[in-house]
């Protein structure tokens, strides 16, 4: 046990219930049994209120509580855990209970300052150093390190490019370093970084520090990269499962792609997305067409500035739009769990990449769809690239990356079960209710007339034409190539009339699968092989051919909606209150609460803050901070669905008072003593927007203010008219409509009581 002896009379302890016992210069510590004195050093053991108090959950997922364990006794581990999976947690949680620092190694600066400032919600004192950072800053949590009053340092891999900074690294007490997105060590991986390779000092350096290395993404190959780039010493390996079971994954025919991303954006109104394209033309055309459709948009690729980039990256974090349309330039550094779909408008080069990609959606467990858009042309374009590199062993594994990808789009088999074996991990369901071959498994058809009319064309073309000039002789197609080449004489030509064009790909796409007939050359074209020579000379000897089945193609179909929650009026009046906090603190709404705990608060209803603490995501931070707001949003709900039961709570106090002592209650009984905002901010020594937030804040949560006595009344009928016309989400609209006579204070003040009333 660690006591302050300052505070050991009182039984009451800051910095113990901060959580941070090693920073009293007064500690003294008494042996609990359970843990292990080794050369006068506490060894720290699993403690399950942490997990929490800071966290918000009662429980680990599988394998947290094993990596922590490890971790606390120094071993040197690799993790791998799908994204969503909870890797973090497995660095985050021990760096509360180590004396000294943890450092994680980050890729991206947006990456470390959301998980920075998702970090510090949690009450866990947290910094990055990077490139962004000036240098008085980095001066100044320099200091904070050496005075032992951080606990996560998040850094970039050029820093171990330095020696000044590698230099004062070694005049810390560094516990352990993590790797994030460690599959960038290795040329074997999708996403190779030669910055990543510094990262081989850390054993050079601190060989005496153990290492936890986490990703997403890594086939056999690349693990075992990863543990010799890193110099990993009896490494723990520990791999989870690959299945995000929550993802839904369909494939459709890439035929008018546009109005189909349109007819499924239609069923998710305010949901978040992100449709990745191939190219930065693609990109700009989708979302000004999405735009002009209606809809919330806006691109992200490497040839916009970089200020845009950020700008528009921010707002999709923020939810002010929908839908973000991207290259792959964008993806690594986004920790948005809300993401409820992912639209491949282009074939990925890759499984890795797709895998990686599709894992951004529904990091909050709850069900999200993944659908990837699949032609033939998208295929070639690839194939064209490979065929440019020089080194052929790269250009045979590249190729060998595009079968996985295309065997994938094109299976009539169990999507999961496939994209699982590709990471060496067997699903052993028979049917995973989460693909859409499984979801509406294909039917299939008699088809061996049909198979016997597309194999006679192409011999009788001399197999040296492609897909679609064969299904054009089929549907006695008239174009100047067909007519020049003098195709209309063909025995074949028009045999196929009686079926459109989008059928007969579909046959010729499942006969390539199943192996019935080739694709070769840099044009690719269609080409025969033993096992359609067979069924031909069967034909033409007058043999009996056994029967062939193909599966029926299905141009089109609606994903599966999500079924709607009898609650769904609170989740959005919650979400809605998210948004107007987020914009009031400038974060990102997922760093209140998520989705996940946002339903949760709408299924469970809790009206007070002891059940408001059992909501899964909710710390003791979170819910000193939001708890009383939220827990008006609830009750005011309640009131209105269910007055008389409200009342009953009402009656024998079951509802509670916000907590006290809060900074926003000490503006609140400033307020009730009839101080100006002038007075308050002068006592309080805080900034006027931060008291106008609290007073936001003190009106959420249900306390009767006046607005008038701060926002004169034409000024409040304006801005009332102006949230009407624009909507309340995000407040600079408001603010460059009005003027510079209105201050964001006081649009805050108005758009909060209309929200109460509302």
């Amino acid at each position: 046990m660690q006591v302050c002896r300052t505070c050991e009379a009182s039984g009451k302890c800051g910095l113990k219930d901060e959580g941070l016992f090693d920073l009293c210069p007064k500690m003294k510590i008494v042996e609990e049994p359970g843990k292990v004195d080794t050369q006068n050093e506490i060894r720290p053991v699993i403690d399950h209120s942490i997990l929490r108090r800071y966290f918000g959950y009662s429980e680990f997922r599988p394998l947290q509580k094993d990596i922590i364990q490890d971790v606390l006794n120094g071993k040197d581990t690799l993790v791998l855990m799908p994204t969503g999976g909870g890797k973090s947690l497995c660095y985050q949680y021990p760096s509360l209970l180590f004396k000294g620092l943890t450092i994680v190694i980050s890729p991206l600066i947006s990456l470390m300052k959301n998980q920075v400032d998702s970090m510090r919600m949690n009450g866990i004192q947290a910094e990055f150093i990077n490139s962004s950072l000036s240098y008085e800053e980095v001066t100044k949590i320099k200091s904070a390190l050496v005075q032992n009053r951080v606990r996560l340092l998040y850094i970039a891999p050029e820093r171990f490019t330095i020696p000044s900074f590698l230099s004062f690294l070694k005049g810390l007490k560094i516990n352990i370093f993590a790797i994030d997105e460690a599959h960038c060590i290795s040329e074997w991986g999708h996403d190779f970084r030669p910055e990543y390779r510094q990262l081989k000092q850390i054993r050079q350096y601190f060989p005496d520090v153990p290492i936890i290395a986490l990703t997403a993404t890594a086939t056999p190959k690349v693990r075992e990269d990863i543990i010799n780039q890193l110099a990993l010493i009896d490494c723990r390996r520990y791999l989870a499962s690959f299945n995000r079971g929550n993802l839904v994954y369909y494939v459709k025919p890439k035929q008018d792609a546009f109005s189909q991303i349109v007819e499924f954006l239609r069923t998710k109104p305010g949901e978040s997305g992100i449709i990745y394209c191939y190219s930065r033309k693609s990109v700009e055309a989708i979302a000004e067409s999405l735009k002009i459709a209606g809809f919330r948009a806006l691109p992200y690729h490497a040839g916009l500035s970089s200020n845009v980039r950020s700008q528009n990256q921010e707002k999709f974090i923020k939810d002010d739009v929908e839908v973000l349309v991207a290259t792959i330039a964008f993806g690594m550094g986004i920790d948005k769990p809300n993401i409820r779909f992912v639209i491949h408008h282009d074939l990925p080069k890759n499984l890795e990449a797709y895998y990686q990609e599709t894992g951004r959606a529904g990091r909050d467990g709850l069900k999200s769809e993944c659908i990837l858009f699949y032609s033939y042309g998208d295929r070639q374009k690839i194939e064209y690239f490979i065929n440019q590199m020089s080194n052929e062993k790269e250009r045979q594994i590249a190729q060998n990356k595009l079968n996985d990808i295309i065997n994938f789009s094109e299976t009539a088999l169990c999507r999961r079960k496939l994209l699982l074996d590709y990471f060496g991990e067997e699903f052993k369901e028979n049917n995973c209710k989460g693909c859409d071959n499984c979801l509406t498994p294909k039917e299939e058809m008699e088809a061996t007339g049909e198979i016997m009319t597309i194999l006679s064309s192409v011999e009788e073309m001399g197999e040296r034409f492609g897909i679609n000039y064969v299904i054009d002789v089929l549907t006695g197609g008239k174009s100047s190539r067909l007519l020049g080449n003098g195709h209309e004489s063909l025995r074949s030509y028009g045999s196929g009339k009686n079926l459109p064009k989008k059928t007969w790909h579909g046959f010729i796409r499942e006969l390539i699968q199943r192996g019935y007939l080739n694709v070769e050359g840099e044009y690719p074209v269609l080409k025969l092989n033993q096992k359609s020579r067979e069924i031909l000379s069967g034909s033409k000897n007058g043999s009996k051919n056994e029967k062939i089945y193909l599966v029926k193609p299905r141009i089109t179909e609606k994903p599966v909606n999500e079924e709607h929650s009898a609650d769904d009026g609170l989740f959005e009046k919650l979400r809605a209150l998210r948004k107007t906090l987020a914009d009031a603190g400038n974060q990102p709404p997922y760093m209140i609460f998520n989705d996940a705990t946002l339903k949760q608060m709408a299924a469970r209803r809790p009206c007070d803050p002891v059940d408001f603490r059992k909501i899964t995501g909710v710390g003791d931070k979170k819910l000193e901070m939001y708890g009383g707001i939220f827990i008006g949003e609830i009750r005011r709900f309640c009131e209105k669905q269910e007055p008389s039961v409200y009342q009953e709570k009402k009656q024998t106090n079951e509802f509670h008072p916000v907590k006290k002592n809060s900074s926003e209650t000490v503006t609140l009984e400033m307020l009730d003593q009839g101080l100006d905002l002038d007075e308050i901010t002068l006592k309080r020594n805080l900034s006027l927007n931060t008291i106008y937030s609290h007073i936001e804040k003190l009106i959420l949560a249900g306390e009767n203010i006046d607005i008038g006595k701060f926002v004169k009344k034409e000024k409040i009928e304006t801005i009332s008219r102006a949230i009407l016309e624009l909507g309340g989400e995000t407040l600079k609209p408001i603010k460059d409509m009005l003027g510079d006579n209105y201050s964001y204070g006081e649009i805050r003040l108005v758009r909060a009581r209309m929200t109460k009333k509302g």
